[in-house]
């Protein structure tokens, strides 16, 4: 697995290696920001997660992943700070973002 030192580094180099997209969580889905077009849980993998921690505060962690649709058509990174999600997301999206931390 690639290691990278900063977050937007990872994030430079995952959009020049193909992921593109900007996924946002969204309830029970990942939702691309810019189409509107949205994945569930069982639509889409995660093909590489990175960890990063804050270097003042360990509580600012966060973890990026590349995810590709099931169908290999969408490929796009989804940031989130680690272990924190919203009430409102999804228990399958919480256990399949979870197994990646």
């Amino acid at each position: 697995m690639i290691s990278y030192d900063t977050l937007s580094e990872a994030l430079n180099d995952l959009k020049k290696r193909g992921f593109v997209i900007d996924f946002n969580l969204s309830s029970d889905v990942i939702k691309c920001s810019s189409s509107g077009k949205t994945l569930a849980a069982h639509d889409f993998e995660i093909v590489e997660h990175y960890r990063f921690e804050g270097d003042t505060n360990p509580d600012d962690e966060s973890v990026v992943y590349a995810i590709q649709s099931s169908d290999e058509t969408l490929k796009g990174t989804l940031v989130s700070a680690y272990g924190m999600y919203s009430e409102e997301v999804s228990e399958a999206l919480i256990k399949k973002l979870s197994v990646h931390e």
